[in-house]
This record gives C-alpha cells, structure tokens and sequence, in this order.
C-alpha cells in the first residue's frame, strides 16, 4: 500500500509507529470564515493543517454576522 521493498527515505524521517491510527497528510479547508482565532486549534485537531477562504477578523454582534476588517486580524488567523 506504497510502501515497496527497497523504499528509501532521507536520513533526517522520523519515523513514527501508526498501529491502530488513521494516519493521513494534513488537510487543507477550502471554504472557511475566519469568525474567531479558536478555529485553528479545532481545525488542527481534526487534521486540517491549512485553512484558505475569507472573512476579515473576528466576529462581533449576534450570530456572528459582523466582522471587525484588518490586516492585523488576518495575519493573526492565518
């Protein structure tokens, strides 16, 4: 399941025990609303590694349907 005899890797793989996980590369989030900062912790949690999408900054006011714009907010999400 493409790992064939006489597969080299690099002297500096770590190589890791996977018995018994889902083992799979990072994800990557095409549509997502940066509405707040916790969403990178959920999203690392459930394997996205890479978030693209829009929204500017947290959100504000009921149901999150405002957002605060700004560079600094972006960079902080991203």
């Amino acid at each position: 399941q493409g790992i064939t005899p006489g597969m080299v890797i690099g002297a500096a793989t770590e190589v890791i025990a996977g018995e018994g996980c889902i083992i799979t590369a990072g994800g990557i989030d095409t549509h997502i609303h940066f509405i707040c900062p916790q969403q990178i912790e959920h999203a690392l949690a459930s394997g996205v590694t890479t978030m693209i999408g829009g929204g500017t900054g947290p959100a504000h006011g009921t149901y999150a349907t405002t957002c605060t714009p700004g560079k600094w907010n972006m960079h902080r999400m991203l």
